[in-house]
């Protein structure tokens, strides 16, 4: 297997960095694309492997979908113009794809099989296939249903009342979707709210919602009009960066173009309690989402408790938080994140056993973790357990730990920011 290794720097970093697209933005930008009626355009697209898994399920499906660097074109011809599909859907690594997807198929008179990799054919599916059987769909799969690889019959669905057992996005976007093309109205209550892209261009798309607080309706049957996407930098990926700006003393760096939807942007929170200089400049809207430029300015660390609702806005930062921990004088505390057992691997045992390794002292807990700090890192030998995102945490950690630090399987990065080592190798190239 890939190994990469990287080394301590001792200098600060600079400069600036245009993040690739957010990757949540980029699936559903694919999605309604090829739902609506007319063309799409979406520029800043995320070329990443699970994004471009999204594409391949929709050309499966009939859909003619142009992909060169500057923009995705999608020629929509409405819902309805969707295919069977010759052959089973490969999903991948992609649970975004499984699903969002599965919520589209459980509309359309079609039979479908989807199938992923080892890591995706471990992550729950019930979670979305429970509430859809509830609609009406015929879905079959290993345990009953939990598990990919899935065979689901879609058709005549029915509404639904429903009050989603998990903090997910993921979760609610499919019953959105499903019960966009359904007969009637479907009402989402959510206990915490969730990142809403889903809703946001489901507006963009000219689908009406009506938005109560933490209960959101959709009627079924509503036709969406094709139209442009501009797609902000993808703030899960500006966090890694933004840390490694945190983390070495002197360093000062300006991220460009970031998504700051209100419900993502609890990352920078929880930077700014953590003590870091943070500043947002250029802030405006396009699409309905938020963005701007980060400036990061080094500052000393100090510790946090990350617990509530904060927690489902800045899930999949909390590994790249867990290694600022390690640098923060006095604890931290990590709760109600239990979500992080069920991404691409167990975030929580992968965050722990990674920083362990390299020195720190980390106490996992059923749904979090809690960190000593200040403590110095060490190098030594990490695995990504094929998670994008423990893989980048790794990498960052290696420029202040006292040795060289090798990662093993360093091509799962390639997921969420196939830019990552250019990026890394730019803000420290005073150091090569």
């Amino acid at each position: 297997m890939a190994k990469r290794t990287f080394h301590p720097v001792n200098s600060p970093l600079t400069g600036e960095l245009t993040v690739p697209g957010d990757k949540s933005i980029s699936h559903r930008a694919v999605i309604f694309g090829s739902l609506a009626e007319g063309t799409t355009e979406i520029t800043h697209f995320l070329h990443g492997e699970d994004c471009l898994r999204t594409i391949d399920a929709f050309r499966a499906m009939g859909v003619q979908i142009e992909v060169n660097e500057e923009k995705i074109i999608v020629h929509g011809k409405g819902a309805s113009a969707l295919e069977e599909p010759s052959r089973p859907i490969n999903l991948g690594n992609s649970g975004t794809t499984a699903r969002l997807l599965l919520g589209v198929l459980a509309g359309l008179p079609h039979h479908f099989v989807l199938y992923g990799d080892e890591s995706l054919s471990r992550r729950p599916m019930d979670r979305v296939t429970v509430p859809l059987r509830q609609m009406g769909a015929e879905i079959d799969g290993r345990s009953d249903g939990k598990l990919l690889p899935l065979a689901i019959r879609g058709g005549q669905l029915q509404p639904i009342s429903f009050e989603p057992p998990v903090k997910s996005a993921q979760v609610k976007s499919c019953v959105l979707l499903a019960g966009l093309l359904a007969d009637g109205q479907t009402v989402i209550t959510e206990k915490t709210p969730t990142r809403n892209h889903t809703e946001t261009m489901l507006e963009g798309f000219g689908a009406k919602l009506d938005i109560q607080g933490d209960v959101i309706s959709i009627n079924g049957k509503q036709a969406l009009k094709g139209t442009n996407v501009e797609v902000p930098g993808d703030i899960s990926s500006a966090a890694f960066f933004a840390a490694a700006a945190a983390l070495v003393p002197g360093s000062s760096l300006l991220l460009k173009r970031v998504g700051l939807n209100p419900t993502r942007t609890g990352i920078l929170e929880v930077l700014k309690n953590m003590g870091v200089n943070l500043t947002i400049l250029n802030e405006e809207v396009k699409g309905g989402e938020a963005l701007g430029d980060i400036q990061i300015d080094y500052a000393p660390l100090k510790g946090t408790i990350i617990a509530g609702d904060l927690v489902p806005r800045l899930i999949d930062e909390l590994p790249i938080v867990a290694l600022l921990a390690t640098q923060a004088e006095g604890e931290t505390r990590i709760r109600d994140a239990e979500e992080l057992r069920y991404k691409e691997t167990d975030r929580i045992a992968a965050v722990t056993n990674t920083l362990k390794a390299l020195g720190a002292t980390v106490k996992p807990t059923e749904d979090g973790m809690i960190i000593q700090g200040k403590t110095p890192l060490r190098g030594g030998n990490t695995d990504s357990f094929g998670d994008h995102r423990i893989g980048m945490m790794a990498a960052i950690a290696s420029l202040i730990t006292e040795g060289e630090v090798t990662l093993t399987n360093p091509d799962c990065i390639n997921i969420s920011y196939p830019a990552f080592f250019n990026h890394l190798e730019k803000v420290t190239a005073v150091h090569s």
